[in-house]
């Protein structure tokens, strides 16, 4: 996915994808499953990752890969969107980025194979090329492990628990095949590939037309003082969210809209931030607008077995304007959320 954009959006769509094409040497766009680290050290450790509000981890949202043309210490670049899933919070979120030149320790400096590796099971990589492990539930940094086996990490003493009850009390002693047995936690969001498309700017605009000569159509025969007391009771509110449904009327299905530098488009007029509230990175560069969690995504996440729910109407990431320089570690950025509620 290219950065930088003026033009339209380009636009996240959900497919089933082999496992193979989800994993970090193809650096995918992906929802959901573990993340795909781009670096595969310096990773966000546990305090990171856990939920500002109610301080539980938090799940993995989706990733997008976002590298930007003509830098090349950004050659590779990823962006990381977690959320917390444990009621009754489910309101957390956290994003973070990551960049690495061409040549780096953890990559070919080729492009990566458009063929299916010889080995395409579905072992769960859970033992980065760094050396850093990873949760068995969640696929995060997991510095804790296990007493009896040594092998099993984790993020927490909570997903410890968790995985113990679901089965590596049983095959805790069966070391040399962890990585083959983990069980479904019921943690992890349903994972899908994201694939993109550009918008076209110009057939919203004419959807608009067509919507505004049928409604003008319907009201030939009113009383002109009828349409005036329409039009005065029509708000900004009711603007915002027609824009909102028309402007993705063409392509209902969007769960993402990437567009560095453009302007969100939000559900309603309500929670809506200024300048003052993106806070600036700690590099001291202004925060722009990069892309957008869409309320569509929801539809895939089953979100609410086991009793958890998340929700949210437009959630909006703000990354550094300067993408400043990291080394191989990870910053956190900026996320905005806005409520479907924020509409009503």
């Amino acid at each position: 996915m290219a950065s930088e954009s003026a033009g339209p959006a380009e636009l996240g769509f959900v497919e089933a994808a082999p496992s193979w094409r989800l994993r970090s040497e193809q650096f995918p766009s992906k929802v959901g499953g573990r993340p795909a680290w781009l670096s595969a050290a310096g990773l966000p450790g546990p305090p990171e990752l856990a939920c500002p509000l109610c301080g539980r981890p938090m799940a993995f949202l989706l990733q997008v890969y976002a590298p930007l043309p003509g830098r090349a210490d950004a050659f590779h670049r990823c962006l990381f969107l977690f959320c917390c899933r444990t009621p009754p919070c489910c309101c957390g979120l956290r994003v973070f980025r990551n960049q690495l030149p061409r040549q780096n320790d953890f990559y070919s400096y080729e492009p990566p194979s458009e063929d299916p590796p010889s080995e395409t099971g579905e072992s769960v990589y859970l033992h980065l090329k760094s050396g850093a492990h990873l949760c068995r539930v969640c696929g995060c940094s997991g510095p804790k492990r296990c007493s009896r086996c040594h092998k099993a990490h984790y993020c927490s003493k909570e997903h410890q628990s968790l995985d113990w009850r679901l089965g590596h009390k049983q095959a805790c002693a069966q070391t040399d095949n962890l990585d083959n047995i983990v069980p479904d936690h019921n943690f992890l969001f349903p994972e899908f590939e994201i694939v993109i498309e550009t918008e076209d700017e110009i057939m919203p605009e004419v959807v608009e037309r067509d919507d505004e000569s049928e409604i003008i159509g319907t009201m030939g025969e009113a009383h002109e003082e009828e349409l005036e007391s329409m039009a005065k009771h029509e708000s900004k509110e009711d603007r915002i969210f027609q824009k909102f449904k028309t402007k993705i009327s063409l392509e209902p299905e969007q769960i993402l809209r990437y567009g560095r530098g453009i302007a969100p488009l939000w559900i309603s007029g309500e929670n809506t931030p200024k300048e003052k509230d993106i806070p600036d990175c700690p590099c001291g560069a202004k925060r722009l607008f990069e892309f957008q969690v869409m309320p569509q995504l929801l539809n895939y996440l089953k979100a609410d077995r086991l009793g958890r729910s998340v929700d949210w109407g437009v959630l909006a990431i703000f990354t550094c304007a300067e993408s400043c320089k990291l080394g191989i570690g990870y910053t956190e950025e900026f996320v905005w959320k806005q409520d479907i509620t924020d509409a009503a």
